[in-house]
């Protein structure tokens, strides 16, 4: 190698990943759904944090007196959405399967507690509704990635 410059070859588009490139090389355009799922995932994570440490607020406050008078219906059922809520917070936050899963497995309880158990007094009716349009929200925005995806 006597003064010759080494020449390298630059590798080809399919082994960087580039970032709103696609596979043409052109820029992308319009709307990132997936963008728009991680962020919906992390302001419902958010969300179910703060439910999750009300929850915990319940059952370990300092008087004690709103979770010693609750019969064992509302004891179990507080206890059950105490961790079911920030475990699915953590999971949304992280933008895992698991957690997506896990948030609509305990969005689900919350709205068959609502329906099925109406006097208990867990959850009201605009809490119910806010949970359906999350759902809905969150199966728009992941049937939208993944077909961006599949593009």
């Amino acid at each position: 190698m006597t003064g010759q410059a080494i020449k390298r070859r630059a590798p080809p588009p399919d082994d960087a990943i580039q970032l709103g490139v696609d596979a043409n090389g052109k820029g992308k355009t319009g709307i990132r759904f997936s963008l728009l799922l991680l962020i919906f995932m992390r302001l419902v994570a958010a969300l179910w944090m703060f439910r999750g440490l009300g929850q915990w607020h319940a059952i370990l406050s300092s008087d004690q007196e709103p979770f010693a008078r609750m019969d064992s219906l509302n004891v179990s059922i507080t206890m059950f959405f105490a961790v079911a809520d920030l475990l699915a917070a953590v999971g949304l936050w992280l933008a895992t399967s698991w957690g997506g899963v896990l948030w609509l497995f305990a969005a689900a309880a919350g709205l068959v507690v609502t329906l099925v158990l109406p006097d208990v007094g867990w959850s009201s009716h605009i809490a119910f509704a806010a949970d359906l349009i999350l759902i809905v929200g969150y199966f728009v925005l992941s049937w939208y990635a993944a077909r961006e995806r599949e593009d």
